[in-house]
């Protein structure tokens, strides 16, 4: 029974508590739970075994792929409109 607690404990490895830490800002407080809202829909929607698979390392692990993942992530940029010499009129009756 101790190894499945510890098995959950490891695959939900991040702060699941809705209490706000004393260093927490109330900014980071609101993001953290509606994180925490995402993580436990997806894992009550899912199942346990389905979670698992999904996140092996854990779901920190995940986050911190997905985080380094978007800060790698260059913005694109929209080329100019190569139509500007186009005028367009609408006809009227």
């Amino acid at each position: 029974m101790a190894n499945i607690q510890q098995q959950e404990a490891s695959l939900l490895d991040i702060n699941l508590s809705n209490a706000r830490s004393e260093n927490e800002s109330y900014e980071v407080y609101r993001e953290r739970l509606a994180t925490n809202k995402q993580i436990l829909k997806t894992y009550f929607l899912y199942g346990r075994e389905a979670f698992r698979e999904m996140f092996p390392n854990g779901v920190a692990t995940a986050m911190q792929q997905a985080q380094t993942r978007t800060e790698t992530v260059e913005p694109q940029t929209t080329a100019e409109p190569t139509d500007s010499g186009i005028e367009y009129r609408l006809n009227r009756e």
